[in-house]
């Protein structure tokens, strides 16, 4: 029987610093991997978080801007007061909105339009 295991989003970006200051220093993700085919290239670049992998590419056609994913978590309202302490200027999460699919969700946008929602399945 073949496997299928958890895929890895693409994420398109479009400012270096910006991504990192935004998945690394903000949301604290680690990078795994830089990639550039030659000096001056478009990064693409591997960023992982307690199990959850995303890329991030500057490559035009890899991903559109604007996409959207969902991460699950097991502490909705831990996450958003430890992304709120960190005051970063362009997100201001605040606490989880309980959904009718009887989850707890954050949606925090990124520089690049890129949408993730963080969310914890309730009991």
């Amino acid at each position: 029987m073949v496997m299928l295991h958890q895929p890895t989003p693409i994420l398109r970006i479009f400012d270096e610093a910006k991504a990192k200051e935004f998945y690394l220093d903000f949301l604290g993700f680690t990078p795994t991997f830089e990639h550039r085919f030659g000096e001056n290239f478009p990064l693409y670049m591997g960023v992982s978080h307690s199990g959850c992998d995303l890329h991030l590419s500057e490559h035009y056609g890899d991903a559109s801007p604007g996409a959207h994913v969902r991460i699950r978590t097991d502490d909705v309202d831990g996450l958003s007061k430890l992304l709120a302490a960190k005051d970063y200027k362009y997100a201001k999460p605040g606490g989880g909105s309980n959904t009718p699919w009887n989850t707890s969700e954050i949606t925090i946008t990124d520089p690049f339009g890129n949408r993730l929602t963080f969310y914890e399945e309730l009991p």
